[in-house]
């Protein structure tokens, strides 16, 4: 459940860094500096802890939005770890949307 929103939190982090520099991203309420902010979460080899940035950001989103992506097959693709995706809204003590 909780996995899932982080999956699409991820997506949407790698999506911002191939878009460009001078265009302001914002999707689901998560505006692109929060998006970059939990990249480091997600990415091996050596992933850290959330940051207070990331889990403000992520405390702000619209998370039923972000569930609607948890089966997105981009995450490997971007470099990004699914169960580090998935794991982020616990260890930001957040509650998934239910059915998430």
């Amino acid at each position: 459940m909780a996995k899932n929103f982080a999956v699409f939190i991820m997506v949407l982090v790698l999506v911002t860094g191939m878009l460009e520099g001078s265009r302001a991203v914002s999707l689901c309420g998560m505006d692109e500096d929060g998006l970059l902010a939990c990249k480091p979460s997600v990415t091996k080899p050596d992933p850290v802890d959330p940051s207070p940035e990331c889990c403000q950001a992520l405390k702000g989103a619209d998370l039923t939005c972000f569930c609607s992506y948890k089966n997105s097959m981009m995450l490997p693709a971007l470099g990004i770890d699914p169960d580090l995706a998935m794991a982020l809204p616990a260890k930001c003590k957040l509650t998934t949307p239910p059915g998430c």
